[in-house]
Parts: C-alpha cells; sequence; structure tokens
C-alpha cells in the first residue's frame, strides 16, 4: 500500500468520525466540494454525497452544486467529556434523579443509559431491594456497587473513554434476550420534531436498541437540551413515554409534547 493510501486510511476512519471531520471543515470554511473531500478521504464521490445528504436531513448544512455550504447555527457542539457534564447543572440533574428513581419499585427490570444524570439515579438506589439494573456506563455500575439489593449486569462490549460507556456488537448482543420494564435515557439534545439524538453513531444504535427491548421510555434530562441537534437521532420524540426535567422548559415544548402524550414531569430549578 502507498503511503499517500495509507494516509488516506487513518484520516477516514468510520462513517461517524468522517462525517464529525466533514462538520469540523463546514465550520472552517463556511463550505465544502464533493470531489476535494473524495479525494481528502479516500472514498467515493457517492458516499460524499451521502454524507452531505445525512447531514442536510441533520439541519447540520445545505447541498449546493458539488458541494455544501454550512447552515447557520446548524453545527452541533463538541461533546464534553464526562467531567465536563459532571460539573453543569448538578443540583438539577440530582433533583430530576429523584424524581426518577422514585418510580422504581421491587421487582422492576430496568436500564440505566451512561451519563451524568443517570448516575445521580444509580446513587438513589443504594438501599433498594429486589430489582435488577443493566448499564453501558462504567460511573452508573460503580454507583452501584454498594446496592446488595440490586443485581447489577453490565453490557460489555468496547469502551469509549469520552463518554465512560461501552458499545458495539458485544453491548447490542448482551440486550436482545432481555425485556425490561423502563429504560432512562440521558440525551445530549432533544428536538420534538428531530427527536432525540446523540454526538456518538455507535452510542446512538445501542441507545436505539435498549428503546427496543424497554416497555417505558423515560428521558431524563436538563432543559438546556431542548431544541438541540446532535449528529445522530436515537429515536422520533414520539415514541418516548416520559420526560423529566426541569422548570426551564419553554412552554412552547412543553405544550407539543402534550399534544404527542408525552408525560413531561417538571422539576424545581435550584
Amino acid at each position: 500500500m502507498s503511503d499517500n493510501a495509507l494516509s488516506r486510511n487513518k484520516r477516514t476512519g468510520g462513517t461517524s468520525e468522517r462525517r464529525e471531520q466533514i462538520i469540523q471543515r463546514l465550520r472552517q470554511h463556511g463550505s465544502v466540494q464533493v470531489n476535494d473531500l473524495a479525494d481528502f478521504f479516500g472514498v467515493s464521490t457517492v458516499t460524499i454525497r451521502n454524507d452531505l445528504a445525512f447531514l442536510e436531513k441533520q439541519g447540520i448544512a445545505v447541498r449546493a452544486y458539488g458541494g455544501a455550504l454550512i447552515c447557520d447555527g446548524g453545527t452541533p457542539p463538541a461533546e464534553p467529556t464526562v467531567a465536563d457534564k459532571s460539573s453543569l447543572n448538578t443540583s438539577i440533574k440530582q433533583s430530576i434523579a429523584s424524581v426518577a428513581a422514585a418510580l422504581i419499585q421491587p421487582g422492576h427490570r430496568v436500564i440505566l443509559d451512561s451519563g451524568t444524570t443517570t448516575y445521580e439515579i444509580a446513587r438513589h438506589m443504594r438501599h433498594y431491594q429486589n430489582v435488577i439494573v443493566m448499564t453501558n456506563g462504567i460511573n452508573v455500575a460503580n454507583a452501584l456497587l454498594e446496592a446488595e439489593g440490586v443485581e447489577l449486569l453490565m453490557t460489555g462490549g468496547h469502551l469509549r473513554r469520552q463518554s465512560l460507556s461501552f458499545y458495539g456488537e458485544q453491548a447490542d448482543r448482551s440486550l436482545q434476550n432481555y425485556h425490561f420494564d423502563m429504560l432512562f435515557l440521558g440525551v445530549d439534545a432533544m428536538d420534538p420534531e428531530r427527536g432525540v439524538s446523540t454526538h456518538n453513531e455507535d452510542e446512538a444504535r445501542l441507545n436505539r436498541r435498549m428503546c427496543e427491548v424497554a416497555e417505558r421510555i423515560i428521558v431524563v434530562t436538563d432543559s438546556s437540551k431542548f431544541n438541540r441537534s446532535s449528529l445522530h437521532k436515537i429515536i422520533d420524540t414520539s415514541r418516548i413515554h416520559m420526560i423529566i426535567t426541569d422548570e426551564g422548559i419553554a412552554a412552547e415544548d412543553l405544550t407539543r409534547l402534550h399534544k404527542m402524550g408525552i408525560e413531561v414531569i417538571r422539576v424545581p430549578q435550584q
């Protein structure tokens, strides 16, 4: 293999990584060209057009002749680390977690998604009895180590250090033979029209699998995540059964969610 080919392979990565890099180029230059991207990543122009079509559907770019233009305000923010997330809206997350944990009763089988709000839910479960919890989050599992009455299951898989979460085929397979009463889903972005989304393609895929095996889908998120869209969609908003958030949610969003038949619980802002 030539040095140029090796260089292209390093740049290409997977679909998710390539699209993230395209977004970065859009941010830097305001526009991109199909032929330039195809040459840079060492892929076909058809592949690049599919990438741009995906970004257009997400509201990030608008396709133009031979390429695409960035949408004003359309790029998702860079993914923060777990440490960064832990320092944001901590008191609100704790209040949301208290309400969420109260929904879990003896005999329940629960999925706790990775994340800082679900970590707070796990912290409330130290003295719970006869509950089964499946999680893909290392921090969530650590919070349950002393909860002797909670049977803890881990998805396993490949570790994403950015989010302290597992993903991949092994994680997907670990869920397929189970049925859970409820899923507590943490999100990076929530838009009533575009649905629930996250920064990482692999995590979005695992989250979709979680939604398939759970009787009820409960989104736990502070109101700052509303009217935002990340790159990878998890599910349509209409599939959510309940949202636990804070009083900062806009009145128009609350009205739209109620019209969809979604129960919304608001905790007081601290």
